[in-house]
């Protein structure tokens, strides 16, 4: 009888180690998603910093997935009507 209850013990023991340190793990995980995301104007895809192509208007950048969503982006701006001054 003690051996099953020392075995139970030992059992117990090795499950709350190997559930901490997965807990470890996916806390880990976790912190490396907290990159920023930035939403395309032109076609609504969301691209971290890193893999942004940058344009500017009027001082703002203005993050793209692409650059061709960037040359997009720049038709429209060109065949927006001017507003009056």
């Amino acid at each position: 009888m003690s051996r099953m209850l020392i075995f139970l013990l030992i059992g117990y023991l090795i499950y709350v180690l190997v559930k901490k340190r997965s807990t470890v793990k996916i806390q880990e995980k976790k912190e490396e998603v907290k990159e920023e995301m930035f939403r395309d104007p032109v076609c609504g895809v969301y691209v971290t910093k890193g893999d942004a192509v940058i344009g500017r208007h009027d001082g703002e950048r203005i993050h793209f997935c692409s650059m061709a969503c960037l040359e997009k982006y720049r038709e429209q701006l060109e065949h927006a009507p001017k507003a009056a001054s």
